[in-house]
């Protein structure tokens, strides 16, 4: 048994994570120290050997460590699911988005658009290739390798730049300068679905079911789900 839980998470479900987290923390007396990373670079980590308590990322990523035997499938939790949103400075207009036409419109009539590298971002190139414009946007697109990243970006821009995240990433920089514009419409939004497992060699494997255990009470699922995380 080690002194703390170590958690390797998906940044898009931070701030319900994190309430949770300190909720158990005060309840069993046992630090839980998360580690944030984007899904592919947790299946990089994961890959390469790196052993922690409890891993957090998409179901995509999830079924994979379980195939691995990485993680086990018995202690799966199922976290809840995120929308992608479009985010501006605050003092921006809002583009409407609300039909695939005013979205498409939206992009090309902005001076740069910016989205990550991460699970949304992923959506997000999909979406606009689908949309058929992918191609027309690529010499005012700008990547970052996650959310936070991409954030910053936004915060120091000008003009008419828009972005596109996890709508839970994106509220919460609401107090430092961005907005939510609107999520994407019905018809084109994606929804991640995230899950926690204990891995199969935790430094503390007691300890990583315990916490994984309480991820799925109702105390930790209203924290997510106050969080906007569904």
């Amino acid at each position: 048994m080690t002194a703390e839980i170590h958690v390797l998470s998906a940044g898009a479900i931070e701030p319900g994570l994190v309430a949770a987290a300190e909720a158990y923390q005060e309840e069993n007396g046992k630090e839980v120290r998360i580690t944030w990373a984007t899904t592919p670079v947790i299946e990089r980590r994961i890959a390469s050997g790196e052993k922690v308590d409890v891993v957090i990322a998409t179901n995509h990523a999830i079924d994979g460590f379980v195939r691995e035997k990485k993680v086990s499938e018995k202690e799966r939790v199922a976290i809840g699911r995120v929308g992608i949103g479009m985010v501006v400075r605050d003092r921006a207009p809002a583009p409407d988005i609300s039909s695939v036409g005013a979205l498409k419109y939206a992009v090309l009539d902005a001076d740069s658009v910016v989205f990550n590298r991460a699970s949304s971002g992923l959506q997000v190139e999909r979406i606009l290739g689908e949309m058929g414009i992918l191609d027309r946007i690529q010499a005012k697109t700008v990547r970052y390798g996650n959310g936070p990243a991409m954030m910053e970006h936004l915060i120091k821009g000008k003009g008419k730049e828009i972005g596109f995240g996890a709508i839970v990433e994106i509220r919460m920089f609401s107090d430092r300068g961005l907005k939510l514009a609107a999520p994407l419409p019905p018809e084109l939004q994606h929804y991640t679905e995230y899950a926690a497992a204990p891995m199969i060699e935790a430094p503390d494997g007691g300890g990583a079911k315990k916490f994984t255990r309480y991820l799925d009470t109702p105390e930790a699922r209203g924290m997510f789900a106050a969080h906007g995380i569904e």
